[in-house]
């Protein structure tokens, strides 16, 4: 038996396929309005699949599941699967060279793992051991990996070449991918999909008032936020950074040299 379980192939494929989907899509860029997104039409369709998907079956099982179970034990499943996302956190500062933040997090796990209750509760952050989201898109970032193209990926929603290759390894270093019997993984992966959904309902409400078109809101500001967190939310100005893909600001001209004093 395969050790590797078979969404977790199937998301490494959807990896490959859509890598390949924008190195092939270079050439086809020059009436793009956005250099950024050369697959606009591709990821409009894909975006309102996602949309419809989420209108009519996960948000109303994120709405009952915040209707029926009771906030203490939301919170606790939510701090549980925090918990394994904070020993992932600690592995990507490492390699990232951020040795501090990343003995922080592993103080963190070991806290809240024991008088916590496996992450049931949160003592680590009254002990001043903050919570630090890190994932390998962010760490391939720091490492200067440029994003290429915006995708949207179904099922999983925005994101970009670099990121879809990162969500790759993130999922073949889940620990809960790995567990047997196959309904147990099944289970614990829905509980944490709906979890996770069910945080985000304010959000999504605001999205629905606020967006006039909410596939370039999204967009955009996946790309901003995506920025802020490979720079732990202090970016430097784009004019002056050499690390930044061009794509990111395509319209932005170069800064001349400096005006002449004389």
């Amino acid at each position: 038996m395969n050790a590797i379980p078979s969404g977790y192939r199937a998301a490494s494929a959807l990896a490959k396929a859509t890598v390949v989907l924008g190195l092939f899509s270079g050439c086809a860029t020059s009436n793009i309005a956005d250099p950024r997104d050369p697959l606009e039409g591709l990821n409009r369709a894909t975006f309102q699949f996602n949309d419809t998907l989420d209108r009519y079956a996960l948000a109303p099982v994120a709405h009952g599941y915040v209707n029926v179970v009771p906030e203490p034990i939301r919170s606790c499943i939510g701090g549980v699967f925090g918990n394994f996302s904070d020993a992932w956190t600690a592995v990507n500062n490492a390699l990232e060279g951020n040795l501090h933040d990343a003995g922080s997090d592993v103080n963190r796990v070991a806290v809240n793992s024991t008088i916590g209750i496996l992450g049931c509760f949160d003592p680590a952050s009254g002990m001043g051991l903050d919570k630090h989201r890190k994932d390998f898109g962010i760490t391939l970032g720091t490492w200067g990996v440029s994003p290429g193209y915006y995708v949207v990926l179904p099922l999983f929603g925005p994101s970009d070449l670099r990121d879809t290759v990162g969500l790759v390894v993130d999922f073949e270093t889940d620990p809960v991918g790995y567990l047997y019997p196959v309904w147990q993984r099944n289970t614990i992966s829905g509980v944490r999909i709906v979890d996770q959904r069910s945080q985000l309902l304010d959000a999504s409400n605001l999205l629905e008032g606020a967006a006039l078109d909410k596939y370039l809101f999204v967009r955009d500001g996946y790309f901003t936020r995506r920025r802020s967190q490979i720079y732990n939310g202090n970016p430097p100005d784009e004019a002056g950074d050499i690390s930044v893909n061009p794509l990111q600001n395509p319209e932005k001209p170069t800064p001349g040299p400096p005006p002449s004093r004389n």
